[in-house]
């Protein structure tokens, strides 16, 4: 009976392990998306180049114009880097910005205000990180942002524009990238007006 009562404790904390192993395999990613468009449809042919800045003509660029090109290839445009039909330039940031906590000592943005980001959103390219944070501030959020700028390959005309934020104390790089180049791709080509939140899961391996 004693031997019995010793397995009891151990087989619920081995389900409550899987139940929570088994939970724990998809997160959700949840971006803040504005986007621009002046295509009313897909263009014809749905080819792409993409257009690398100084700043990204680096190998560890290469992962994320790859999840860029997955995600382009999801709304049913081709990379043709002989035959472009639009030049698609690339941004992603990764940043570190105070929790917005209206109960910290420092205030609603704690100590150094609300940041370079802005309220109508980040356009920004390239990356970047930074953060000093004093002790007993709220746990800093992890902000990961995504933009795609889409030019037509003969007038050079702006098309498509699109950026998707998003927010955590919990970050997976570079897999979270794939999710909000999904999400800022949503809609595409004639995308809702005005800011708007995507919802997207992102799997665990």
């Amino acid at each position: 009976m004693t031997t019995q009562r010793r397995w009891i404790p151990l087989l619920v904390l081995g389900l409550a392990t899987a139940l929570l192993a088994g939970c724990s395999t998809t997160r959700v990613v949840e971006g803040q998306v504005q986007s621009f468009s002046t295509l009313a449809a897909v263009p014809a042919p749905a080819t792409y180049r993409i257009e690398r800045l100084p700043s990204q003509q680096t190998p560890s660029f290469d992962a994320i114009a790859a999840l860029a090109e997955q995600s382009l290839a999801r709304v049913g445009l081709q990379r043709d880097d002989a035959a472009p039909r639009l030049q698609v330039q690339l941004g992603v940031q990764a940043d570190t910005v105070p929790r917005n906590d209206p109960f910290s000592p420092y205030g609603p943005y704690g100590a150094y205000g609300p940041g370079p980001w802005g309220v109508g959103g980040w356009y920004g390219r390239g990356w970047g990180v930074h953060g000093m944070w004093r002790f007993g501030e709220p746990t800093p959020l992890h902000r990961r942002a995504v933009s795609i700028v889409m030019r037509d390959a003969n007038t050079q005309a702006v098309v498509y524009e699109t950026s998707a934020v998003h927010e955590d104390v919990w970050v997976s790089d570079p897999a979270v990238y794939g999710v909000l180049f999904d999400a800022a791709l949503d809609g595409f080509p004639k995308p809702p007006q005005g800011p708007r939140q995507v919802r997207l899961p992102l799997a665990q391996k």
